[in-house]
């Protein structure tokens, strides 16, 4: 690996691209690794910078305060920084991969991870060229409880028939004029990039990442902040046609209360997570398997639950094995290693992929569309 030049490192070293609200999640995520430190960050404004650090190193200390950086230029210079973790807005994240991956550095970047399909094709095709890892930043990809519904789908359900989940919040009255999410140069993906990403990529692990072979898109809300810049959905819904006859339904929003379920019906069970985004806080994360029956005597018809509570033990907040944590530590061992996990670049262009097709069929009206590879 290019980036890392110690064969006998334990720690990866990272600097943060900008001060978005996410990074300070994972400000503490990096910490908490156990095989990762984060040595600088870098905004446009040194001072920002430095308020960013003071705050969160008041929260949570790192063993050595980063460094406050003035340009995204001079933490790409760094010798001492082997990964970069960056968070800016979508419409900017292209070249600062570019010159990430060009600089040798490790590339874990927020989602979407770009406003189209070729954007992330070029991204990816860059850090091939340079040899560093990419993976974008769905934290429940890493989490136990993930690992366990793969044994739960794949024992317990039978043979997937549907796909469904949600992932929404209620913005406030000012949001759609205003945050930088409804805005169409900086997030022309709106909604459906910031919160559908994640709706579609559980659908995609769920068939193995299998392609779907049609998909649908419709656009319940949209708003445009400016003339100079697209309309972004505020509200969508999209099907996938897999397959086999199986099928995936998502829903999307800004202007819903918060909600972040999903479930899998199969034809042994039925699979639902109240919380496969952000799990609910506490020590553990859990799913309910359903195998209900129905029971027939002469007149009579019940209807047997028959529930199974699956509970993991893993913390859901930003602690020493959460799946924030767990993120970056299985990014800072594969650059530990000198190795590169192909998985990662090519789930995240078939996710763009996909989410590219529904909005290509909710701008058409909403026909099926195919996805383009």
């Amino acid at each position: 690996m290019t980036a890392n030049s110690n064969p006998s490192a334990t720690t990866c070293r990272w600097g943060i691209l900008g001060a978005a609200f996410i990074a300070r999640k994972n400000w503490q995520s990096i910490r908490d690794a156990g095989n990762a430190t984060l040595v600088a960050l870098a905004s446009r404004d040194v001072a920002r910078a430095q308020a960013f650090i003071d705050e969160c190193q008041t929260q949570v200390p790192h063993p050595v305060k980063p460094e406050a950086l003035a340009s995204y230029e001079a933490l790409l210079a760094r010798p001492d920084i082997d990964a970069v973790y960056i968070p800016l807005p979508t419409g900017l994240r292209k070249e600062w991969v570019l010159r990430a991956a060009e600089a040798g550095k490790h590339v874990l970047v927020e989602k979407p991870v770009g406003s189209t399909a070729a954007d992330v094709a070029d991204m990816l095709a860059a850090c091939e060229k340079h040899n560093v890892q990419f993976m974008d930043g769905v934290m429940f990809m890493h989490g136990r409880r993930l690992q366990r519904l793969r044994q739960v789908l794949d024992t317990e359900v039978g043979r997937i028939q549907h796909i469904a989940s949600q992932f929404s919040f209620l913005a406030d009255d000012g949001f759609a004029h205003a945050n930088i999410r409804a805005h169409g140069a900086l997030e022309p993906l709106g909604c459906l990039g910031d919160l559908g990403w994640y709706c579609l990529r559980f659908s995609l692990w769920a068939m193995g990442e299998t392609t779907p072979l049609t998909v649908t898109g419709r656009i319940h809300a949209e708003t445009q902040q400016s003339t100079d810049a697209p309309p972004v959905p505020l509200a969508f819904s999209g099907t996938l046609e897999f397959a086999g006859g199986v099928s995936a339904s998502y829903y999307c929003s800004f202007t819903a209360q918060n909600a972040q379920w999903a479930s899998v019906s199969g034809t042994k069970g039925l699979l639902q997570v109240p919380d496969f985004v952000v799990p609910f806080r506490g020590d553990e994360t859990r799913y309910d398997l359903r195998q209900s029956q129905f029971a027939f005597n002469v007149c009579r018809a019940d209807f047997h639950e028959n529930p199974q509570a699956g509970r993991v033990t893993e913390p859901t907040n930003n602690a020493p094995g959460s799946q924030e944590s767990a993120m970056f530590a299985d990014f800072s061992a594969l650059v530990l290693a000198g190795e590169r996990d192909p998985r990662w670049p090519r789930t995240s262009l078939l996710t763009q992929q996909v989410l590219d097709a529904c909005l290509r069929s909710a701008r058409s009206g909403g026909v099926s569309m195919a996805v383009e590879s």
